[in-house]
């Protein structure tokens, strides 16, 4: 954008256009006829463009400023709906938003999104609800949450809403730091150990399935079947247990070391992280807020 636009350039096309005259136009801005004039002027020479035609009836676009007005309108109602956003943040209790955070999500992202918009927004009333990816997307669809982040559903569970992409996630096989399996670490000896596994409704239970079945492994007959965070980090630390989890969910602890990630290949588990909303909302400046914040914290934390 050329920086010799102000402002006070696009008001002053903008308004010309709403009262019919230049005359009128300066009356309402507080400026001389000549001042508005000059401003005029200026922003047709920065355009390089004829924007007005005057003549007995008053102004009229011509057709570059009509195609210059438009965007012009848009700008200006940005920037006020802007600082009406930023008006209401100020107020207590103005803002609120109820976010939903697949445990993959809630443990990688959401502590970082946080305080990123606690930083800019700090009177936001944040609700964050933590679930099974099935009870997650019904909240979304019956308007108990406002948005939704976590791997993206199957077709029939995402009808009527919207999916963009953040990026992508793999299923990690992790056990305390010393396990047995650290020594000869191969997917096929699985079945020595109790395993914590994905329950049907998990959406990562189809990917691990298929990973197992590509490195022809069965399913473990001694297993857990959860994807509760809380239980398996603790079970996992203190027990001889091989636990197959979102990377997202032990990102934290296996860089702190610990757990310990399995040096085997996930490839086949990956899938899209993403932003869920429902097709027909308006996008409140709430939303806007959250999602500037996510963005951040996803490129901060080098994952897109």
């Amino acid at each position: 954008m050329d920086r010799r636009i102000k402002i006070r350039h696009l008001q002053a096309l903008t308004e010309i256009i709403r009262q019919g005259s230049l005359k009128r136009a300066a009356e309402t801005l507080f400026l001389t006829q000549p001042a508005i004039s000059r401003t005029l002027s200026e922003l047709e020479e920065i355009v390089g463009a004829a924007l007005l035609k005057r003549g007995r009836g008053g102004v009229a676009l011509t057709a570059e400023g009509a195609f210059f007005h438009r965007f012009a309108q848009a700008s200006l109602t940005a920037l006020e709906q802007g600082l009406s956003g930023l008006d209401a943040a100020g107020r207590e209790g103005a803002m609120q938003l109820r976010i939903g955070a697949l445990p993959s999500v809630a443990a990688r992202l959401m502590p970082d999104v946080a305080t990123a918009l606690g930083r800019f927004a700090p009177d936001l009333r944040l609700s964050i609800a933590e679930g099974a990816h099935g009870q997650m997307i019904a909240a979304l669809h019956s308007c108990d949450l406002d948005l939704l982040i976590g791997r993206l559903g199957d077709p029939a569970s995402m009808q009527g809403l919207s999916f963009t992409q953040l990026y992508l996630e793999d299923v990690a096989v992790v056990v305390r730091p010393g396990h047995p399996i650290l020594s000869d670490p191969d997917l096929r000896r699985i079945g020595q150990f109790q395993v914590i596994y994905p329950p049907p409704s998990a959406a990562i239970r189809p990917l691990v399935e298929r990973m197992l079945i590509a490195s022809g492994v069965t399913v473990p007959p001694n297993r857990i079947e959860t994807v509760s965070g809380a239980f398996g980090r603790v079970f996992t630390q203190h027990a001889d247990a091989v636990w197959f989890i979102s990377a997202g969910v032990v990102a934290r602890e296996v860089a702190d070391g610990r757990l310990a990630r399995l040096p085997i290949a996930t490839g086949l588990t990956q899938g899209p992280v993403g932003l869920m909303t429902r097709a027909e909302r308006d996008e409140s400046m709430a939303q806007r807020l959250f999602v500037q914040a996510l963005g951040q914290t996803v490129a901060r934390l080098g994952l897109a």
